[in-house]
């Protein structure tokens, strides 16, 4: 039973590494999310805490593959939780750039309106 645990976090980590990995490039200065990639971020860590949570209590002394399992997806869960303020501040400003372009189509349609109206 534990090994099957130490197999999901295992699998898990590997999942997490990949998504970190293709959100934030290795040079990149900022992180790129799609909302794919926040879905399955978010579903491995919902799926690694019910592994996590259904198993009994285990110390990570008794299982060496356990603690670097454990210790690998502490990493990943830092890693997301430093990536994160780069993806908030990014979709906030893509949310404004949206909202500016709404309007600029707003106030086109407005123009075209008044337009066909002197006419």
């Amino acid at each position: 039973m534990m090994q099957s645990l130490v197999q999901r976090l295992r699998e898990t980590n590997q999942r997490l590494e990949f998504w970190l990995d293709t959100m934030v490039p290795e040079h990149a200065l900022s992180a790129i999310a799609t909302p794919e990639q926040i879905a399955a971020l978010l579903s491995e860590l919902v799926r690694a805490g019910a592994s996590l949570r259904e198993q009994p209590t285990l110390t990570a002394a008794q299982d060496p593959a356990l603690d670097r399992e454990l210790t690998n997806y502490r990493r990943n869960v830092e890693r997301l939780r430093d990536v994160l303020p780069a993806i908030h501040s990014r979709l906030l400003g893509e949310r404004a750039r949206l909202e500016a372009q709404r309007a600029r189509v707003h106030s086109a349609a407005e123009w075209a309106r008044a337009s066909r109206q002197t006419l």
